[in-house]
């Protein structure tokens, strides 16, 4: 099949970048990729993944707080980190991993 449509798309550099280095660390033009994608589409009638939200837990989402809550937890955190009741950043994310997988 000729392929003579033309699709402009504006998107966000940095996605862009970031893609583009992957797709060709597996030889795979971006063009292709996208190609690819459309032809999934067709194939399974919508978008081939599953479109969902992040779970978080209740306590760290906050959509699910008031004002005043996220307020309080704001200024929980400045007041640790002014008294220097801080953690590495890949000590807390693991920490984090461990108590929400």
């Amino acid at each position: 099949m000729e392929k003579t449509a033309t699709i402009n798309v504006r998107v966000d550099p940095e996605v862009k970048r970031s893609a583009e280095a992957i797709l060709k660390r597996i030889g795979l033009p971006i063009s292709t990729a996208i190609d690819i994608y459309l032809n999934k589409i067709i194939m399974t009638g919508g978008i081939p993944f599953a479109l969902t939200t992040p779970m978080s837990p209740p306590e760290l989402n906050m959509d699910l707080m008031t004002e005043e809550e996220l307020a309080a937890k704001l200024m929980n955190g400045y007041e640790d980190g002014m008294n220097g009741r801080v953690f590495d950043a890949h000590e807390a994310l693991s920490q984090l991993r461990k108590k929400y997988e």
